[in-house]
């Protein structure tokens, strides 16, 4: 065999530190049974490089490889600079013994293993790169690694393995805004607060690229720095030159290393079983000795049992190998009958759809999924068309080699619809939805992405990819992979069956799997009632009403647009006025200059790009000090906002079969329970100006209808009562009272009967910013005083409702002991965070104070929904909207008050029996043509 290196070959180079660190933060402690090493990070190591060797063949397949990994030890860069890296914190503590294992663990692969002491592994992947390069071969460097991408170019790209996405020359320009050769130049510039590298202070990436785009190349800047116009940017790069080139030298890598090995000594060798075996064995990780043993037809080692710590998530694998050529495509009645069979057999059957897009709406399907095994799969194709998967404009004539959709309804629909068969669904609504159009109610259903909320929700996010990711120690197919990516995309209805089959009934076996690690978990974390109650009866409520939607008056929007511009030009011209000449009012760069160069307004603040600050924050201070321009700019975006986000971008929401808007609601998208509105986003709608409440009023009702609003008064105020103990505001609230004028009489002694609408202003602030945790700063800022006058209200508060205090202390103590907070109906909010240091730890600290009082909230509006499609069936009405804490209805005019009565009385009681509040629930309710006379 040749195993000289030149034209023809391709060497991957992996960035061994990557993969450690990876595998480490994905797995919780693992130790091994015999001994109590912590092999957690080996673990996570020896799958990923399983999974790397088994997934790169092929004709692109590399024919030399090798793990480079950093050498312990200081670097040429600490002799050059002390500083350099000297703000890292240590390795873990259970890491450290792993380090050495993961090179055995290459080796037992029968991968080159390569360090060099004094370099960087950096600086290896460079010198063998180059080498490569000039050989003729191509390069693909396994990493993300910013300071790798001036390597990319002639051959050498890199592959971020997390994203599965490589990164080419246009890549690297994404990122830096120059080229590969260049971005040693603007790494000089900007600096790297993780390495220590000192760079030019107050320039980062995006000055440093405009730069050096504008004078070619660092030392052609540094030689003319005279010339730059800004003061400060001009001084920084004049008196910080040296220190500048010495952060060039410190990012530069070393491309002409003397390596005591060769490109020759990496080619590409198959693992060595009993090598590998005995290694695995010695680890006791039995499943991947288990799984390789099968794989190369040989006995597996004996292996003593599992470690206590068996791994809960992350890196776990899954019992049965994922093999895409063991789907099955369904191509006749017959063989869709026995999946009928085998699913009505079994009891439940994991389903997922395959459609021409994601508007559940206007989609068509294109094809069924199922799965009743591990490792069993099938896709049932019905609406592929003729044609090559790059022929965008392909044939409209479906493919014959799949089921007519009327024969597929036909044998499925009676299984969807069988009570006695649980359908498995990752995101059971959309494909619920899509099924419902199409002539069939699905139910039962059970949902993975559901579940991994309920037991999971604020530690990951709870898509199909990521979780199989995680639990399954699996890479699903990419869905780019089939559909491309921009322009040239196409639908899946273009993609050719044999490759739909692969990537669809993979997402049908992942489903199955993930319920299966996920459904018995539930018990053991003591949160069955939550998805049970909350998640899973909530789904087709939603369902149901997004597919109503809400009807949209087009010309209301379109006279609003118009009315806005009128305004926005006017207001352009009046700012153009103050500011003594013509800008561009969008541009914060501009805006900046003009306030604070050319007016010399005190105040501005630069940030790391250079330009100054002119945030809503900024122009608000300058406002309440008398400048007229900034106030009137703030007017300006506020109409531009309002035009752009909604008057505009609404009219093309609405479907134009409906003549409705179809949110789309997400279960998931908030770690606290409460639902995220997408598509158009209907929750941000602005109530605080008159323009943003008037938007409203193009959310109207049908002939002879009318709208119903709903909302929870004070409900999060309520709850912090009943959750705190605080006597006094229970009370009040019992007793109907103003509680902010209220709180305002208990804080500063004012009889009830002298209050003054500003004394109220202050307690009003202080009673929703305590739910947030808010500081002294923030109520500063909020009432526009003085910062120790609002630290004596907060100080002063907590005196007054001393169990406000010991809610928050003691809420913090079991987030910190836990890691978790609860709502009263025992929904678990996950605070991994909660013992960080630095800026983090009172953003979580926040968080955990308010987590459970805003939870139960969204339990309670939850509960409600649950419950109102029964309590109104039967009358003339459909449930709508949820915008946080109100309802909205559709109501036949001569219904309005029976159906108004019956929502109240469901939302007041919403938490019964579950919970008996000491506090009540109060609803304030109003109807009208539109929303904004409803709300």
């Amino acid at each position: 065999m040749e195993t000289g290196f030149g034209k023809g070959c391709h060497l991957h180079l992996i960035d061994g530190s990557a993969f450690i660190f990876r595998a480490y933060h994905a797995l919780p402690p693992l130790t091994r049974k015999s001994d109590g090493l912590p092999i957690g990070a080996v673990a996570g190591f020896c799958n990923m490089l399983h999974r790397y060797v088994e997934g790169n063949t092929g004709p692109d397949a590399p024919t030399h490889v090798a793990v480079i990994f950093d050498y312990s030890g200081k670097s040429f860069r600490n002799t050059m600079y002390d500083q350099y890296k000297a703000n890292r914190p240590p390795a873990p503590e259970d890491l450290v013994p792993q380090f050495p294992l993961t090179r055995v663990a290459t080796k037992a692969f029968n991968i080159a293993c390569k360090e060099v002491e004094g370099f960087e592994a950096d600086d290896i992947i460079a010198t063998l790169s180059c080498q490569a390069r000039d050989a003729g071969g191509r390069v693909t460097i396994i990493s993300s690694d910013k300071d790798l991408m001036q390597l990319v170019g002639g051959g050498v790209e890199m592959l971020d393995a997390m994203k599965n996405k490589r990164i080419d020359r246009d890549g690297v320009i994404e990122k830096f805004g120059v080229g590969p050769e260049r971005v040693v130049d603007v790494q000089a510039l900007a600096g790297d607060s993780v390495d220590n590298v000192p760079g030019a202070p107050g320039i980062g990436i995006k000055t440093a690229a405009l730069l050096i785009n504008e004078y070619g190349d660092l030392e052609s800047l540094l030689d003319r720095a005279e010339e730059i116009k800004q003061p400060k940017r001009r001084q920084t790069l004049i008196e910080k030159r040296d220190q500048i080139e010495l952060s060039k030298r410190l990012v530069q890598l070393d491309c002409d290393m003397t390596l005591d090995f060769s490109l020759e000594d990496l080619e590409v060798k198959d693992p060595e079983p009993e090598t590998l075996m005995n290694f695995l064995a010695e680890m006791e990780f039995r499943t991947l000795t288990k799984r390789i043993a099968e794989q190369n037809g040989i006995e597996a080692p004996v292996i003593p049992d599992a470690p206590v710590n068996v791994p809960t998530s992350a890196e776990a694998p899954a019992d049965q190998p994922f093999d895409p050529e063991a789907y099955e495509w369904v191509k006749d009645r017959a063989s869709l009958e026995a999946w009928a069979a085998k699913a009505v057999a079994k009891g439940y059957v994991a389903v997922d759809t395959e459609t021409t897009g994601l508007d559940e709406m206007v989609v068509d399907l294109v094809g069924v999924c199922l799965s009743v095994e591990a490792g069993e799969a099938c896709y049932i194709p019905v609406g592929h068309k003729k044609g090559s998967s790059d022929d965008l404009f392909g044939s409209e004539e479906l493919d014959e080699n799949q089921l007519p959709l009327d024969v597929v309804l036909d044998v499925l629909k009676p299984v969807l619809e069988n009570e006695s068969v649980l359908k498995i669904f990752q995101n059971a609504k959309y494909d619920c939805k899509i099924l419902k159009r199409y002539g069939v109610t699905v139910a039962p259903i059970d949902d993975t992405m559901l579940l991994s909320y309920a037991l999971h929700s604020g530690i990951h996010n709870h898509g199909m990819d990521a979780l199989s990711e995680r639990y399954l120690n699996h890479q699903p197919i990419p869905i780019k992979t089939l559909l491309g990516t921009g322009k040239s995309a196409i639908t899946f209805d273009r993609v050719p069956i044999v490759d739909a089959v692969k990537y669809a009934a993979e997402d049908a076996d992942i489903t199955l799997r993930l319920w299966q690690k996920f459904k018995p978990k539930l018990h053991q974390e003591k949160v069955t009632t939550v998805y049970e109650t909350l998640e899973r009866p909530l789904s087709p409520v939603l369902a149901q009403m997004e597919m109503h939607g809400i009807k949209v008056d087009r010309d209301t929007l379109s006279r609003m647009s118009n009315a806005f511009a009128q305004k926005m030009a006017a207001l352009e011209a009046e700012i153009h006025e103050l500011a003594g000449r013509s800008f561009n009012v969008g541009s914060p760069k501009q805006l900046g200059e003009i306030l604070f160069d050319e007016m010399a307004i005190e105040g501005g603040k630069k940030g790391k790009t250079g330009a100054y600050a002119t945030g809503a924050d900024v122009l608000e201070d300058l406002a309440s000090q008398g400048h007229d321009l900034p106030a009137r700019v703030l007017d300006w975006r506020q109409l531009s906002k309002l035009k752009s986000t909604y008057t505009d971008a609404l009219q093309d929401h609405i479907n134009p079969d409906t003549g409705r808007v179809h949110t789309s609601y997400v279960q998931t998208g908030a770690n606290t329970g409460r639902l995220a509105s997408t598509d158009p986003n209907l929750q941000n709608i602005p109530v605080r100006t008159e323009e943003g409440r008037r938007i409203r009023e193009a959310f109207v009702a049908d002939e002879g209808k009318v709208l119903i609003s709903l909302d929870y008064s004070q409900i999060e105020l309520r709850i912090l009562a009943q959750m705190a103990d605080i006597e006094a505001l229970k009370q009040a609230f019992r007793d109907g009272l103003d509680i902010h004028a209220m709180t305002a009489s208990e804080m500063f002694d004012v009889p009830m009967d002298e209050m003054t609408s500003e004394v109220r202003r202050r307690a009003k602030a202080i009673n929703f910013g305590v739910i947030y945790g808010i500081s002294g700063f923030g109520l500063a800022r909020n009432l526009r005083i003085p910062r120790g006058e609002a630290q004596d209200f907060i100080n002063r508060y907590f005196e007054r409702f001393p169990g406000i205090r010991t809610y928050m202390d003691e809420t913090k103590a079991f987030a910190k002991e836990n890691l978790f907070v609860q709502t009263l109906f025992g929904r678990k909010i996950h605070m991994p965070e909660i013992n960080a240091k630095g800026p983090r730890a009172g953003f979580a600290q926040r968080a955990a104070i308010n987590a459970p009082i805003q939870g139960t909230a969204a339990d309670i509006i939850r509960r409600a929904m649950i419950r109102m499609p029964a309590e109104i069936a039967g009358l003339p009405a459909k449930m709508l909207l949820q915008v946080h804490d109100e309802l909205i209805f559709e109501v036949e005019e001569s219904a309005a008050q029976e159906v108004t009565e019956i929502a109240r009385r469901v939302m007041e009681g919403a938490a019964e029996p579950v919970l008996k509040l000491d506090v009540p629930l109060v609803v304030d309710a109003g109807q009208g043509a539109n929303w904004a006379e409803a709300h």
